[in-house]
């Protein structure tokens, strides 16, 4: 790829990888502004027109733009100013800016807090039998202050480092009843997420059954914090997580209603405005519900591909993705590590290089029906093989039944975004039609009954998959050539594929033979509870004393374990909780 014909994209690389290695190096402040320093030497140069400096003026942009990554990461890097006393009870004073993902215990909740003079941000969990907060109050409370605890070992979810990317450094822990206080100033942003809580609790009331108004409020209105844990995990394992996701189909289709509107009131010298119109209300649309990556990005697409239109110049995909990473990422270094980030940008990626070339092996598309059922096939298949080595890298699961329930499902959810976007704006309004919430409802149990069939059959459903940074690259390879023997079939084509292949598998036998070849013995922290491992070769052993916690445990010690040291076989044992030391292989070993 020549930097003449996609130069954004090679530049936003550069600027990526800028971002990772301020990352990765942490450079000092003195070592920063000389990258400032030389970056303004560069961009000097690079407004010159001699002869040496037009050859050179290539690498001047790559260098630029690696600096300018570097720099902005940098001060994008959050450290507190003040450091609040953990471990003990204040009296808080905050607010909500972001509702998260209700536990079974707490509703959880992002904003602003203050104890005593010291400001941060903060994770609040709020105990269901509290009232419900909402963005036109501040708070006040007695209440638990505390910090997210850093990974213990490498196969761990490293949620403190998680929250501090995110600008956040403390969890508080509501433990009496709350007072509250109308806020005197509220800005226009609180207001639209105050308007859209309003409409979520109208939603609450519509005579539909519970799972499909979680639904509705995730499909249109980007709300899955109350949504029950089996549904989850439902769409997790039928590999339809994204048809919950806003993401680039429901934008589409949601621009889509607006023009069809707009273009039947308005007057034939003025339709190049309803693009436009359209374009603004799709904007606010995202501002309503916040704006996710996967929102800001198609957002920020469609946007960049009508103004090619509307400028009369042939759309770039490639380029409507960088000038898109360019943008979120100047304004938050930090959402590069965003894994919703990653895979909503690779789907993309994944859809131009290998979309087009799928959909040469399919009949002719002479009609809607033919065109419609064709897209949605080769579409959902090229983001998924694009997307595949990063699900492996961060889940270690798949489930090859997710490939048919998307060619099952996915044709219609354009009907199911239309109809759940319709419904979405009567009930917003105060409208509420019995019939048509029967309908709605009737239509989405059934949905949720398919996908459930679906993520029933567990023969196709494979967890644990080990795979590795070396692995996730080697992967990306194999997807990479694999456009060529898909586009044109012969030797040469296919032996490129054949070596990626065998690459791929090189490393991932070394990398397994590396680690069965360890043995290791680990104390992991669970709760209040410790729990004993000892792995030798492909085969561990833990030994745990509380068996009520045991999905828990499961799902957050044993299964990322497992993945991350390619143990084919584990065994779950007893330990008695009075026993406080263990002795192996000489060595003592503290479980108090």
């Amino acid at each position: 790829m020549k930097l003449h014909k996609q130069p954004l994209l090679i530049l936003a690389l550069c600027f990526i990888l800028g971002i990772l290695f301020q990352d990765k190096i942490v450079l000092t402040e003195s070592f920063v502004y000389g990258i400032a320093a030389i970056c303004l030497v560069l961009l000097v140069l690079i407004c010159f027109h001699s002869y040496f400096l037009h050859k050179t003026k290539v690498i001047w942009l790559v260098l630029l733009f690696f600096g300018a990554g570097s720099i902005l990461h940098f001060y994008n890097a959050y450290s507190p100013d003040n450091k609040v006393l953990v471990g003990k009870k204040e009296t808080v004073t905050f607010k909500i800016a972001q509702k998260l993902n209700s536990s079974g215990k707490y509703r959880k909740y992002e904003g602003a807090a203050q104890v005593g003079n010291t400001r941060f941000n903060s994770i609040f969990y709020v105990p269901k039998d509290r009232k419900e907060l909402d963005f036109i109050h501040y708070y006040k409370a007695e209440a638990y202050v505390t910090q997210a605890k850093t990974a213990q070992y490498d196969f761990q979810f490293d949620y403190a480092r998680y929250l501090k990317r995110k600008h956040i450094d403390y969890q508080i822990y509501i433990s009496k009843e709350i007072v509250s206080a109308e806020r005197n100033e509220v800005t226009m942003a609180d207001k639209m997420r105050q308007y859209r809580l309003m409409v979520l609790h109208k939603i609450d009331t519509t005579e539909m059954s519970g799972k499909t108004k979680e639904f509705l409020k995730g499909i249109i209105l980007a709300d899955r914090t109350e949504i029950d844990a089996d549904t989850v995990k439902d769409f997790n394992k039928s590999g339809l997580v994204h048809f919950l996701a806003i993401s680039g189909t429901h934008i589409v289709v949601i621009f889509g209603i607006f023009y069809f509107l707009l273009i039947r009131f308005t007057p034939l010298r003025f339709r190049k405005y309803t693009v436009i119109a359209s374009l603004v209300f799709i904007w606010l649309f995202a501002a309503f519900i916040g704006f996710g990556n996967s929102v800001l990005r198609s957002c920020i697409m469609l946007s960049v591909y009508f103004a090619f239109v509307l400028l009369q110049r042939k759309p770039d995909l490639l380029h409507s993705l960088a000038l898109s990473a360019f943008f979120i990422l100047i304004g938050d270094t930090q959402q590069l590590f965003d894994v919703g980030f990653q895979l909503s940008f690779l789907a993309v990626l994944g859809i131009y290089w290998l979309n087009q070339p799928l959909l040469k092996h399919f009949p002719k598309q002479d009609n809607y029906i033919k065109k419609l059922l064709f897209n949605t096939i080769t579409i959902s298949l090229s983001a998924q093989l694009a997307t595949l080595p990063l699900v492996l890298y961060y889940f270690h699961q798949f489930s090859f039944i997710s490939i048919i329930a998307n060619f099952v499902v996915v044709p219609f959810s354009e009907l199911i975004i239309v109809f759940s976007f319709i419904m979405t704006a009567l009930v917003s309004f105060g409208i509420d039609f019995e019939f048509l919430n029967g309908i709605y409802d009737c239509i989405i149990r059934i949905l949720l009954k398919i996908i459930h069939s679906f993520a029933e059959i567990d023969l196709l459903f494979f967890e644990n998959i080990p795979m590795n940074i070396l692995e996730v690259l080697s992967v990306s390879a194999v997807v990479y050539v694999l456009r060529p023997v898909i586009l044109k079939f012969n030797f040469k084509n296919l032996m490129r594929l054949i070596m990626a292949a065998i690459v791929f598998l090189i490393i991932r036998t070394g990398s397994t033979a590396f680690e069965h070849r360890k043995e290791e013995i680990l104390i992991h922290h669970f709760n209040k509870n410790k729990i004993f491992s000892v792995k030798n070769g492909d085969r561990v052993c833990f030994w745990i004393s509380d068996m009520e916690n045991m999905a828990e445990v499961l799902q957050y010690i044993i299964n990322p374990y497992c993945a991350s040291r390619r143990v084919d076989h584990f065994e779950v044992k007893t330990l008695s909780s009075s026993v406080q030391k263990v002795v192996f292989r000489d060595k003592i070993y503290d479980l108090k």
